[in-house]
């Protein structure tokens, strides 16, 4: 039987997980010596590859010194959070990365607070050492200290830690450079404990889910008794207790970047199984005379709802494939499948169906991901989950982490504060301001890209879900109303040279807007209907003054998390797959007025 050992890697986005992954690969020697594999491998979705994040957990597997390494890429992100809550499950150890400047980030405790609580063995890896101002030895006493805060056990604070810098292709258990990972490798193998295997009948639960055209939904997860083998006789134990009877066509276990066909797999190894019908993750597969279930996965609850409708402007079905309610239904439902922290509820309305989330990022990339699959639809604007605690209401609560230049801390103070926000820490960090708050979720909409604005781009800031506490009263939204599109016609340069004074346009002169349509943000609070269609009257008389050549501000571009951010209640979002437009719910102005009237009554 082969040596095993499963390691799942884990940190704060951005501190180089990926490019840790890419490293391990190249020195097991997975691919061949001419072969380019480009950089971030394990990123293979483009939406990973344009924003240069992990979205979906991934497993590759390579032979280092004659034992099989199983290993896990995680997300960072706490959006994703879902994703790596359940496939911790799968690894015995971890590798904690942390950036050599920035230190433990938000994002660093949470998924180190779910490894520790599954009891895996942490070796902890200080990444990017080669920065300016960097403080290795700093950070590894930050870390020591969020272990003790997180009340990990005696063996677990004693914890193995590698210096090095992924980029540069070298790690060592010190600040010695060198040219290459393997005292990272070596330490994988003494540290990271061999998986547990329990005596008894086949158990192995499904922590993840792949899909392949050919072959359809496939099972993956770790064998944690027994063994599974092909053509075997299976009994699908399902998370409400029930259980069906089944049969495991074929078993393939993880090789390289890829997958291997092989007839048996022993417990401690991972593997995909096909040929399973109707199953869930959480679902445990056991021998089929004896059924035992595993404990079911647990996953934190969503934060944030927002209304899908389909989509109901005057240009629908232009650019889409898929424009109907059925088509949006059928996406969505299939979504939660695999996407364990996401919820989606029907409403009172046949076209629309309201969507829960863990953040904006995770709905935005649902979005994103539907409207490259030629979808079309309509999104509103992101409401927090509110519950009601002895009778009062309560809203969810965010620890949010920004850093940013000692200038423009007063600024951010100040922005945070009017959100509601309170400050618990303030404290320096070299060149830099670190600043912790307790916000409520509501006051992060938006407070991105105002944040961005007034520290010249500078602020770096991180959240994550902290608790439900009372609720903390109104939150101020955006100030400046907007221009809204008076009739369907295609704008001109000479009608928005003349409306530049009013606003900051989303559109260019040449695109076809319809009434109802928002193409500008206002300078002033309130909203104003704008004629932006209009030509010039041409007369063979020439005028000093009004023949000025017109000088246009290039649109403002927003991506479509910005625009999520920016819209209030009574506007939403049109997605295509080629154009993200924003729109009033109710395009007929007597109709918004009539609204707001019966609103005020």
């Amino acid at each position: 039987m082969m040596n095993i050992r499963n390691i799942a890697i884990i940190a704060h986005v951005d501190h180089g997980k990926t490019t840790l992954v890419d490293k391990i690969l190249h020195t097991a020697r997975v691919f061949r010596d001419n072969q380019d594999t480009g950089d971030l491998i394990m990123d293979s979705n483009d939406l990973e590859r344009e924003r240069g994040i992990t979205i979906f957990s991934k497993n590759a597997a390579v032979i280092y010194n004659d034992v099989k390494i199983n290993v896990i890429d995680t997300p960072g992100h706490s959006d994703f959070g879902g994703e790596v809550e359940r496939v911790l499950k799968m690894a015995d150890g971890v590798i904690l990365l942390v950036d050599a400047f920035e230190g433990p980030m938000p994002q660093t405790r949470f998924v180190l607070q779910k490894a520790l609580q599954l009891n895996l063995k942490p070796i902890v890896v200080i990444n990017k050492v080669d920065k300016p101002n960097c403080r290795p030895d700093e950070v590894h006493d930050a870390v020591f200290e969020l272990f003790f805060n997180l009340d990990a056990t005696e063996e677990q604070l004693d914890f193995p830690t590698f210096y090095g810098s992924g980029k540069n292709g070298w790690f060592n258990d010190s600040l010695t450079e060198r040219e290459d990972i393997l005292p990272l490798m070596d330490g994988i193998l003494k540290y990271v404990p061999e998986p547990k295997v329990n005596e008894g009948p086949l158990q192995m639960q499904i922590t993840s889910l792949d899909y392949s055209s050919f072959l359809g939904r496939i099972a993956v997860g770790k064998v944690t008794r027994g063994s599974i083998k092909e053509s075997q006789p299976i009994a699908l134990v399902q998370t409400d207790g029930s259980i069906k009877k089944s049969r495991v066509k074929e078993l393939y276990v993880f090789e390289g970047m890829g997958k291997r066909k092989v007839t048996e797999v022993v417990a401690g190894d991972l593997c995909a199984v096909v040929g399973l019908e109707d199953f869930n993750i959480g679902d445990t597969i056991c021998d089929a005379e004896t059924p035992e279930a595993l404990p079911v996965i647990s996953v934190d609850e969503p934060t944030m709802s927002m209304l899908f409708s389909i989509n109901t402007s005057p240009f629908f079905g232009k650019d889409g494939k898929f424009v109907t309610s059925r088509h949006l239904r059928d996406r969505l439902i299939k979504e939660t499948e695999k996407n364990l922290a996401l919820r989606v509820e029907d409403t009172d309305s046949a076209d629309s169906f309201l969507v829960y989330g863990r953040g904006i990022l995770h709905l935005g990339v649902l979005i994103e991901t539907m409207r490259r699959e030629g979808y079309e639809l309509t999104v509103g604007q992101p409401q927090v989950l509110v519950k009601t605690v002895d009778g009062k209401k309560h809203e969810p609560y965010e620890n949010l982490v920004v850093d940013v230049p000692a200038d423009f801390s007063g600024k951010v103070i100040d922005l945070v504060t009017q959100r509601k926000g309170e400050m618990l820490v303030m404290e320096s960090k070299g060149e830099m301001q670190h600043l912790e708050f307790d916000i409520p979720s509501r006051g992060l909409i938006g407070l991105r890209s105002q944040m961005l604005t007034n520290t010249a781009g500078e602020a770096v800031m991180a959240h994550r879900f902290n608790e439900y506490k009372p609720w903390k009263g109104i939150i101020p939204g955006r100030n400046n109303g907007v221009l809204i599109s008076k009739n369907q016609a295609t704008t001109t340069a000479y009608s928005i040279d003349k409306l530049q004074d009013r606003g900051s346009f989303f559109v260019d002169p040449g695109e076809e807007v319809y009434v109802g349509q928002i193409i500008a943000e206002h300078i002033k609070p309130g909203d104003l209907i704008v004629n932006a269609t209009e030509g010039k009257k041409l007369t063979n008389m020439r005028a000093s003054g009004s023949d000025d050549s017109v000088r246009i501000i290039p649109k403002i571009q927003m991506t479509l998390e910005e625009c999520m951010e920016y819209i209030q209640d009574d506007e939403c979002i049109e997605v295509t797959p080629k154009i993200i437009r924003l729109r009033k719910t109710l395009l007929n102005e007597e109709e918004r007025k009539r609204q707001s009237k019966s609103m005020k009554a």
